[in-house]
């Protein structure tokens, strides 16, 4: 009986869970899953989760790729030949000036320069022959000079050591560069010499300035252009800075680690600065120099003055004042031929303005007047 009793009540739970399910299988537009003995005895079966829809994906961006390469331009066979002497600055320098003309197929840029050397330890290097021998075989046109940071030791001379920057090592180190110059003079080849920046450590960098400095006053008497680039490179703050801006404007690494060299930013920057003075005698083609005679056509182009003829003779007349390429503007007086060979009145005395008859320039209005009687009131 009590097995009956209880076949009973499950057959009463059944119908009364069938019916609800039954009319809503009814109303509804799926159809639902029935419930059975033994989903009530053991529960329900756990409804399958629907698959994830996956998500759109979303394109991935292409690879940032360099720009295509620059089709090389072939040089012309007369392209003027720039070589850029010096030692491991001028390397640099070389390879910035060749990425700078490289379109240009009238000018080909030779890097000559040697690591380590200067004019210091010409046992390990000498410039004299060196440049004695390109001239000689004439395998350049227009030469950059770019030297001087391995300079900073021991000159010696006629058996003698002699300390770094005192008298007698300047005097002899001037000697060098004055002799390396007359070389180039005599051979009537445009020189272009590169002054040195600022350097990380201060002695060193004292030291290099003082360098640049003989170099700039040798290149001034022996008819080369000097490029100083020493403020170009400065920081905000007026000392040596790694980093500055680039001929895009950009702030970029302008130094290598070392505090010394150039970056390949800070090389092409340089070479952009280079490129404005290249301009004072490469022509697209052709080295030249213009030359304006202010005393052409006159009495006084008879007189006995230097000889317009070759480059150093030029540059010699350019530094006295006596000639003005033309494209370049005078930036003083003493640029000019009539300012530089007038001489300066002597200064007026108080008693000459004082006496001076009146109407007359040096008068000044307090003159004499010649007509006036001598025991007349002369006016205040």
């Amino acid at each position: 009986m009590f097995r009956a009793l209880i076949i009973a009540v499950l057959c009463c739970l059944v119908v009364a869970d069938i019916a609800p399910a039954f009319a809503q299988e009814q109303t509804e537009a799926a159809p639902k899953k029935r419930r059975t003995l033994f989903d009530l005895l053991f529960g329900d079966e756990p409804a399958a989760v629907p698959a994830a829809t996956p998500a759109p994906q979303t394109p991935r961006a292409a690879t940032p790729k360099l720009p295509p390469a620059k089709p090389e331009v072939a040089k012309a066979p007369g392209a003027t030949r720039l070589a850029v002497f010096g030692d491991s600055m001028a390397v640099d320098l070389a390879k910035a000036l060749t990425r700078y003309y490289a379109e240009d197929p009238n000018l080909v840029v030779i890097g000559q320069g040697v690591g380590d050397s200067g004019f210091v330890r010409t046992d390990f290097f000498d410039w004299d022959k060196t440049i004695a021998e390109q001239i000689a075989a004439n395998n350049f046109d227009l030469a950059v000079v770019m030297i001087g940071v391995n300079d900073r030791q021991e000159i010696k001379a006629d058996g003698q050591s002699y300390k770094s920057l005192t008298e007698p090592w300047t005097n002899i180190y001037q000697q060098r560069l004055t002799g390396f110059l007359n070389q180039f003079r005599a051979a009537r080849k445009p020189v272009i010499w590169v002054g040195l920046p600022p350097m990380s450590k201060t002695e060193y960098s004292a030291a290099i300035n003082q360098i640049s400095s003989i170099q700039r006053l040798a290149s001034f008497s022996g008819g080369a252009d000097f490029l100083d680039i020493y403020e170009r490179f400065l920081g905000e703050d007026g000392k040596y800075s790694s980093y500055g801006p680039d001929v895009n404007g950009q702030n970029v690494r302008m130094r290598k680690d070392d505090g010394i060299h150039f970056s390949t930013a800070g090389s092409d920057k340089l070479a952009f600065y280079l490129s404005q003075n290249i301009q004072n005698f490469y022509r697209g083609g052709t080295v030249s120099v213009d030359i304006a005679d202010p005393l052409l056509g006159t009495d006084a182009a008879a007189m006995v003055r230097l000889p317009y003829q070759g480059l150093g003779q030029t540059r010699l007349l350019e530094v006295a004042g006596a000639v003005v390429p033309l494209g370049r503007t005078p930036t003083r007086a003493g640029d000019l031929v009539t300012a530089s060979r007038v001489p300066a009145p002597a200064p007026f005395t108080l008693e000459q303005l004082m006496t001076a008859p009146v109407g007359r320039v040096d008068a000044f209005g307090v003159g004499v007047d010649p007509t006036a009687p001598e025991d007349a009131v002369q006016p205040p």
